[in-house]
């Protein structure tokens, strides 16, 4: 299960009780995901360099995807530019990186996000939805 950052933020919040044990249900039976963009994008939220560090420290006990950069970039890439040429944009482009992450290793996305939407009609990307 690759959780997107948008995920992220509303489990940190803990505002959602739902989605909050959902979250730390995935994450106690290990079978949470991370990809570099989620990883970079989650650790420059954090505001002092203790939280910085502590963070670092939890996500990187997460099982990393790791793909070559340059594929990754031509995939995420590849992403954009289809769903441009059928009318949508796509608002920030590391979720095309995000998605192609999850497409291409056929893993499931748990996402707030609208903007993958679109993407799933014209790349293989699976949704998680909880219970």
């Amino acid at each position: 299960m690759l959780i997107d950052t948008s995920v992220w933020i509303s489990f940190f919040d803990g505002k959602d009780p739902k989605l909050t044990f959902t979250v730390q249900e995935l994450l106690n039976k290990d079978q949470v995901l991370i990809c570099p963009p989620i990883y970079q994008e989650i650790l420059q939220g954090m505001k002092y360099p203790t939280d910085f560090l502590w963070m670092k420290d939890k996500l990187s006990a997460l099982k990393q995807i790791h793909a070559d950069p340059f594929e990754a970039a031509e995939g995420a890439g590849q992403v954009y530019s289809v769903l441009r040429t059928k009318g949508y944009t796509i608002r920030k482009s590391y979720d095309c990186l995000i998605a192609w992450y999850a497409s291409s290793r056929k893993v499931p996305l748990f996402h707030l996000d609208r903007d993958f939407l679109p993407i799933s009609e014209y790349f293989d990307l699976e949704f998680y939805t909880s219970r």
